[in-house]
């Protein structure tokens, strides 16, 4: 069952989900606080969202929230997820990730991606329909920027990068920095979708793929295929173990106690704030095992056997192995982050996860207690 998946590690990630009322500097505090209380209980790493103009998801740029957290820690990895690079001159996002490399002392992981926020694309004027050339595009010129010495000449079809008239060898001016973990920190990309391009471009590049919490468990399956067919096709042995699979827990000592406070926490309203986002835009498909399904269907009660795991240890135990039934097994169980709406509930629930469910799970999924 654990086809060389050794143990499964685990993570978090924050959107970060916040309620807008809360002032903006509490909600930076305790998402340093869950950092630090992630570390604690042994996560292996901990990923930030990028968003330039919610209310709800208020960290603009995760790279900076990184370089305050990595004080107030001492071992958990750390990355933005993504990076939006279709918003980012490539030159600038190589500059700054190698630099936050080498103040991470080599903590940084990276998750390179697209925005599809419609607000962030406006406001960048951004094509959506350009988004996934884009993203390709900006790895290329980041990773040849990584390898390479200056003279610097690469041509794009979105951006020109040229350092050439300028460059000085002898006082050393007209350098991009190279990262400190070498060839580069190690990257991911997101999926989401159905037959996901993403997916087919981590594969065929070696990068990991990182799976969305908003999707059902065929979906996830749907997106190995895609991995796994761009490693093929790039003659890559795809590795379970860097598969990332994100879901929405919530633990409690009582099945019923966890249902009950996840139908009315921030977990449930932040699947109901996504879903009106895709009311206005693409509906709910997003949502749905089966795309003939109604979006009025794709509710609360649906999404509370789907997506969201809410219930004691041993019942969202049961539950996850149901999912890796379905979608194979995985190397990382990424635990969604909501806002503290009840900080008490949310830390035990957070002790719960570490202390008593991934122990559980990687007993009966490796054999290993860990």
């Amino acid at each position: 069952m654990n086809d060389g998946v050794q143990a499964i590690r685990y993570g978090m990630f924050i959107m970060p989900f916040h309620d807008p009322a809360k002032p903006l500097g509490q909600c930076y505090d305790e998402d340093l606080e869950l950092v630090v209380r992630a570390e604690e209980l042994g996560f292996s790493e901990f990923w930030i969202g990028e968003h330039h103009t919610m209310k709800y998801e208020n960290i603009v740029m995760p790279e900076i929230f990184i370089g305050r957290a990595l004080g107030e820690t001492h071992r958990i990895r750390m990355g933005p997820a993504p990076v939006c690079l279709n918003q980012h001159h490539p030159a600038h996002v190589a500059s700054r990730i190698a630099f936050l490399d080498h103040l991470s002392k080599g903590r940084l992981n990276l998750c390179f991606g697209p925005s599809s926020v419609s607000t962030d694309l406006e406001l960048y004027g951004t094509d959506p329909k350009n988004a996934a050339a884009m993203v390709d595009e900006a790895i290329d010129m980041i990773l040849r920027l990584w390898s390479s010495e200056p003279p610097y000449e690469i041509e794009g079809k979105f951006w020109t990068i040229r350092l050439k008239k300028n460059v000085d060898t002898e006082t050393g001016i007209g350098y991009i920095h190279k990262p400190l973990q070498q060839p580069h920190p190690p990257i991911a990309m997101p999926g989401m979708s159905r037959n996901s391009p993403s997916m087919r471009i981590a594969g065929r590049r070696g990068f990991q793929p990182f799976v969305h919490c908003l999707i059902t468990g065929n979906v996830v399956a749907d997106l190995w295929q895609s991995y796994e067919a761009g490693a093929q096709e790039a003659g890559r042995t795809p590795r379970r173990a860097d598969f990332k699979v994100a879901r929405a827990i919530f633990l409690a000592d009582s099945t019923q106690e966890a249902r009950r406070r996840a139908r009315t926490n921030s977990l449930a309203g932040n699947f109901e704030y996504i879903g009106r986002l895709l009311d206005k835009g693409i509906g709910r498909k997003l949502y749905k095992r089966d795309l003939a399904m109604s979006d009025a269907d794709c509710n609360l009660d649906y999404l509370m056997g789907e997506q969201i795991l809410a219930g004691s240890p041993d019942e969202v135990l049961r539950r996850l192995l149901l999912l890796i039934e379905e979608t194979g097994p995985f190397g990382t169980l990424v635990l969604m982050g909501y806002d503290w709406d009840d900080k008490q509930s949310w830390l035990h629930s957070l002790e719960l996860f570490a202390r008593e469910l991934m122990p559980a799970l990687n007993k009966a999924v490796c054999g290993v207690a860990v």
